[in-house]
């Protein structure tokens, strides 16, 4: 059966989107509106322009969530039943350790970079953790995800093992990529964690065509199991490239199953994310292209959750793809080389005030999901994982010469053969006057 737009593409209304702090999504993605303030919630700054005004269609209100968000807690609202909970607290414990494993692991690679055990551009994900945990604990192992040069977190997330991503950044063999890629090159064929891609935009088409062989798979090959989604994570500054609109076109011309997930950490380097677009609003680019598009808290690991698993579900179903903006924001630098003096001090007090972890720490101890003792006990387990992970990538060994050719060509015996038919990598004097590898 040839594949053509017209197998996959079928005619439908066009959503609007929803801009909701409080309430959370239906699964109708066509049920999608605008709410709030234009204003971003952590920000200092107000948006300079009116924002459109919401389409005027016969449409329900949007269902409210089913539980106060972690972010109501931490501003005095309490829950008063159990049964009121959008995690039970198995859940809670897992988004905790895994949001404490990415924090403290950021932590370690700091150190480490300080401490010249990993070189060139590290660009650590500190504060931005409900979004990677929000979004990829809801996944299967088959599913898909594509990350940007800030991809050690949502390898961890993925379930690449902390020793395997330390290794990488200490450029071992034992690293995921064998010490190859680095800080911004995670990949890991296991785990269905694509890249770590340096370049913005670099991976969107990646992830788009993830996303479209799982439709081919499924509607053409006849796999009923092939219901995998793919995850396209990437910052405000990608949106403004234009493989981002192109993808965007596809994924909903063919009702691809994928998510595109933009982490608005509000600055692009050190450009000010107010400054550089015509429309700060992301979410409202899916709606132009007739898909569900929504701005949630990403600094809220169960309003980020809850928005994820509806859009997860939507894709798995076959209902096509979200555009989901996560306003987040990173307490660090861009990169560990950067000063981070650009940023307005009392802007990043704010965010650092609402903090993700401590939110979610407050919001579990007084909701009585664990307790102080429980926490503490994660955070020690994972301090221990991080030795290990340090240890462990310490005494690996570095890559031998003769993986230079490897993965180059298709062929590795169609290069670098000596007349002697050996691999001329394999020369002691081949490397001499490069790097030492």
């Amino acid at each position: 059966m040839p594949l053509s737009a017209t197998n996959f593409a079928q005619p439908r209304p066009v959503p609007v989107g929803i801009r909701s702090n409080e309430k959370s999504l239906s699964s109708d993605p066509f049920r999608f509106r605008f709410r709030g303030s234009p204003s971003f919630l952590g920000s200092p700054h107000s948006l300079r322009f009116n924002p459109t005004p919401p389409l005027k269609l016969a449409i329900p209100h949007c269902r409210r969530s089913a539980a106060a968000a972690v972010t109501d807690v931490s501003n005095g609202t309490m829950v008063k039943s159990s049964a009121n909970m959008l995690i039970t607290k198995e859940e809670g414990l897992e988004l905790y350790e895994d949001m404490i494993l990415g924090r403290f692991f950021e932590d370690m690679c700091a150190q480490m970079y300080y401490r010249g055990k990993m070189f060139g551009f590290v660009h650590l994900y500190n504060g931005q953790e409900a979004v990677s945990t929000g979004f990829i604990k809801l996944l299967k192992k088959e599913d898909t995800v594509v990350s940007t040069y800030r991809d050690h977190v949502h390898a961890l997330s993925k379930g690449v093992p902390a020793r395997a991503v330390m290794s990488e950044l200490f450029g071992k063999a034992t690293g995921c990529c064998r010490g190859q890629g680095g800080s911004m090159h995670m990949f890991s064929k296991e785990h269905n964690l694509i890249g770590g891609f340096a370049f913005i935009g670099e991976g969107i088409p990646v992830a788009t065509g993830a996303a479209f062989s799982s439709k081919y798979r499924r509607e053409v090959l006849k796999e009923a199991s092939a219901d995998h989604v793919t995850l396209a994570f990437f910052g405000d500054g990608t949106c403004n490239n234009g493989q981002f609109y192109e993808c965007l076109n596809m994924a909903a011309l063919w009702k691809l199953p994928i998510i595109f997930v933009v982490e608005n950490n509000l600055w692009a380097i050190g450009m000010s994310h107010l400054r550089a677009t015509s429309d700060p609003e992301i979410w409202k680019k899916g709606p132009a292209f007739g898909m569900a598009g929504v701005h949630v808290d990403g600094m809220d690991v169960l309003k980020v959750r809850e928005v994820a698993k509806e859009a997860i579900e939507r894709a798995r179903r076959g209902d096509g793809p979200t555009l989901v903006e996560c306003e987040t924001y990173r307490f660090r630098g861009h990169s560990l080389a950067d000063p981070d003096e650009l940023r307005d001090p009392a802007e990043k007090a704010r965010y650092a005030a609402r903090d993700p972890i401590s939110a979610l720490k407050k919001y579990m101890i007084e909701n009585k999901l664990a307790n102080e003792q429980e926490l503490k006990s994660i955070e020690k387990k994972i301090d221990e994982v991080l030795d290990d992970a340090v240890e462990f990538s310490d005494e690996s060994p570095l890559p031998p010469r003769s993986q230079l050719l490897e993965n180059v060509f298709a062929d590795s015996k169609g290069f670098g053969i000596g007349p002697d038919g050996k691999y001329r990598c394999e020369d002691p004097k081949f490397t001499q006057g490069t790097a030492h590898v």
